[in-house]
């Protein structure tokens, strides 16, 4: 028999956090040791942020419920359900939630997301 052509993502790696964030990746590096691309269902709690970060890879946002913030390159925009941002590899970003709900959303990393590679600024 064959190699199966799909594979069921039933158990995603669950990144530890200390900020309250949930981070499910789905696919990539941690759960599936994929490098091409990597996709997380992530749920920020209100009043989340975290440091500017200046990534090598493209990022693809699609809020499903609440608003985020995103400061790139000196512009702000906020994304509502139903709304998606993709943001380029190589630009400085920042990504919160200073609402008063959580915000859920889908994230997808083209190469996959990687400590090594997302530059994270110490603050």
């Amino acid at each position: 028999m064959s190699e199966k052509r799909y594979f069921r993502q039933q158990a995603p790696f669950r990144v530890p956090t200390t900020d309250g964030k949930l981070i499910e990746e789905h696919i990539g590096h941690a759960s599936t040791q994929t490098g091409g691309y990597s996709v997380a269902h992530m749920v920020a709690p209100p009043h989340w942020s975290e440091p500017h970060q200046n990534p090598e890879f493209d990022e693809v946002t699609i809020v499903v419920r609440g608003r985020k913030r995103f400061e790139i390159d000196g512009d702000v925009v906020e994304l509502g359900p139903g709304e998606s941002l993709l943001i380029k590899g190589g630009a400085r970003v920042r990504y919160s939630n200073p609402f008063e709900e959580e915000c859920e959303y889908w994230s997808i990393c083209v190469p996959a997301f990687s400590m090594d590679t997302v530059h994270r600024e110490q603050e």
